[in-house]
């Protein structure tokens, strides 16, 4: 198997275990991340000795999301310069590269299960968003948090979680950016169970991987196929506009703000410009 430096891979009995393992604090996604994340999905897709797929996440935390001060350079020359098409129109093809990163995991032929454990905040909820299937342990604390941080989810909760948890709640958590808790969680259906502990849920998503693997693969892939379709499209319009949407109009105080509140560490002050 490939090397990776955000990533292990592991293979046994027609089931692959994904885990991110940053290399920043709580598997933050930073551009290895993103680049590596597509390579490994296209790999095990043309694997055919994998069947189903668990991605998890090393150590307490599954992500803390986006990794603000590795990515910050695809911020700066479209804050420095944003009255100019140039650092626009680049930052538009850096949307649509993370966007298709996590894409790859969505449209994955072979069946992916989230084992979700500690924080899953922002990019971490996008991407288990594009998973089939959701397992949480009871300490899981999930937050789709880029309106704190004076962004416009990009990357595809704001597409695949309405036929997940439903419009309202979904509302809910992209205005808010509020914190839900494992319980709640289970509640509006972004998990599927919940379980007592890390080492529970991960025997229960390879439980399950099992089980899908035990089953024709094709005809597995072909049902995956055939309940993806009718959103397959919506998804893809939707992640084009707000990918558009940002290039146009991401840039403000409020996100200069946002970032240097980061790394000072305190409480931003956001104005509306």
């Amino acid at each position: 198997m490939t090397e990776w430096k955000a990533f292990t891979v592991e293979s046994k009995d027609h089931v692959a275990r994904v885990t991110l393992i940053g290399p920043g604090k709580g598997n933050v996604m930073g551009p290895d991340f993103w680049r590596e994340l597509p390579l490994i999905f296209g790999e095990l897709e043309a694997d055919p000795e994998v069947r189903a797929i668990v991605i998890t996440g090393a150590g307490r935390n599954f992500s803390y999301g986006l990794d603000l001060q590795a990515m910050s350079p695809l911020f700066g020359p479209l804050l420095a310069d944003r009255a100019l098409a140039g650092p626009r129109t680049e930052f538009l093809g850096e949307i649509r590269r993370l966007q298709a990163s996590v894409t790859a995991v969505a449209d994955c032929r072979k069946p992916v299960i989230a084992a979700i454990s500690g924080w899953c905040v922002g990019g971490g909820l996008d991407l288990i968003a594009a998973a089939d299937i959701r397992l949480a342990s009871a300490d899981a604390s999930f937050s789709l948090r880029e309106a704190k941080v004076a962004i416009v989810a990009d990357v595809g909760s704001l597409h695949r979680l309405p036929g997940i948890i439903g419009e309202g709640h979904l509302r809910e958590l992209a205005y808010t950016g509020k914190d839900i808790d494992a319980a709640r969680a289970e509640k509006i259906g972004l998990v599927n169970d919940v379980y007592a502990d890390q080492a529970a849920v991960l025997d229960a998503a390879d439980a399950m991987a099992r089980e899908i693997a035990a089953n024709p693969p094709l005809v597995v892939q072909g049902v995956k196929d055939v309940l993806d379709q009718p959103k397959a499209g919506k998804v893809a319009d939707g992640l084009r506009y707000v990918s558009a949407w940002n290039a146009a109009f991401l840039p403000s105080e409020d996100l200069t703000e946002a970032i240097q509140a980061v790394f000072e560490k305190r409480s931003p002050e956001f104005k509306g410009r």
